[in-house]
């Protein structure tokens, strides 16, 4: 295996990339829904599924242009199958796998977060297996063993909202505009401290889980309540971050003693908040261990960390057939292990 396409549609991004096994990251092209969706204050699924299906072409043709490449030097297309919105995914799945069987190059379905959870090994220095990773966006909150690629041990999830969907509900509490969770990040650094104390869910309780629908309720309640205070948006966007970031902070404390893991990974969309990656140098600091965040165009959505995945996959033998599935939900748990991959046919059979 040498030159792989990733694709990734799963949701509101559309992102193309080349990833040679030896080369590494060779190039890669991301075209983001915000302006579509933003009229909208949230995603529509209809809208984001039309735009991966006009946007796939052009986007694969820059790509190659830039890197004087043509379709015929591919070696293997990997796509995002799960999981995720089901027609954004099957815009994607299906312009991969028309493609590979056009080219007559094997094809990969790839678990989205699995993309995410090893996103890191795209920089340089990457890290050292096994690691922890705290996977967090607006979909998923989990705290992840990596003992290689894919082999991984989830520790612990949010038993409701994950964070990225609490920070983009209560930036909409606000009235920031659309996409709100980096919205409310921004303001959040203008806030003056102390004005509202929110909670730091679970953080009292034994175990790894997260919990985050009380905390946007808190915040809600305490917008509701500010006539007659000084209190101010930004104040309680301050307070809901540094709530947010401390509740992570706290459970990858925990998971890192538990584990006697030295090295730390923060994965996924809020993986590129500055509170967060603040947060997570003072906590190396003081126990000791390294901490490795993506570059931001990483954190979000991209085709490089599924190139990266799928070039992984297709080296250890996965292979999908041409009847090809998406999964909109497909927890990590059941994802299959590279460390005894099946034989092509049975992986065919439910399209890994």
């Amino acid at each position: 295996m040498q030159r792989v396409l990733g694709i990734e549609s799963s949701c509101d991004e559309t992102g193309v990339a080349l990833y040679d096994s030896e080369r590494g990251l060779l190039g890669h092209e991301v075209h983001s829904q915000a302006e579509v969706h933003r009229k909208y204050g949230g995603v529509v699924p209809e809208l984001a599924s039309r735009d991966h299906l006009r946007r796939l072409l052009p986007l694969l043709k820059q790509l190659l242009e830039r890197q004087g490449l043509a379709r015929g030097d591919l070696d293997g297309v990997a796509y995002t199958a799960g999981p995720g919105l089901s027609g954004a995914l099957l815009a994607g799945a299906a312009f991969a796998r028309a493609l590979a069987y056009g080219l007559e190059i094997p094809a990969v379905g790839v678990h989205h977060l699995e993309g995410h959870l090893l996103a890191p090994l795209l920089e340089s220095p990457a890290p050292e297996f096994p690691y922890l990773a705290l996977l967090v966006s607006g979909g998923h909150t989990q705290l992840v063993e990596v003992t290689r690629p894919g082999v991984y041990r989830l520790l612990g999830e949010s038993l409701d909202d994950a964070v990225g969907e609490a920070f983009d509900k209560t930036a909409r509490l606000l009235g920031l505009p659309y996409p709100g969770g980096a919205a409310l990040a921004r303001l959040a650094e203008t806030g003056r401290p102390g004005r509202v104390r929110l909670p730091r869910p679970m953080t009292t309780r034994p175990g790894l889980d997260f919990s985050f629908s009380g905390l946007k309720t808190a915040a809600l309640h305490a917008w509701r309540a500010r006539a007659g205070t000084a209190l101010e948006r930004a104040d309680l966007a301050r307070e809901f971050v540094e709530a947010a970031v401390e509740t992570l902070l706290i459970k990858c404390r925990l998971a890192l003693r538990e584990t006697g893991l030295r090295r730390l990974v923060a994965a996924g969309g809020v993986s590129a908040n500055r509170q967060l990656r603040a947060g997570l140098a003072e906590l190396a600091a003081e126990l000791g261990v390294q901490v490795y965040c993506p570059r931001p165009e990483f954190c979000t959505d991209n085709g490089a960390m599924i190139a990266l995945a799928g070039c992984l996959r297709l080296q250890a033998g996965c292979r999908q057939s041409l009847d090809f599935t998406v999964r909109a939900r497909w927890p990590l748990p059941e994802l299959e292990s590279l460390g005894a991959p099946r034989a092509a046919a049975a992986s065919e059979a439910d399209g890994l």
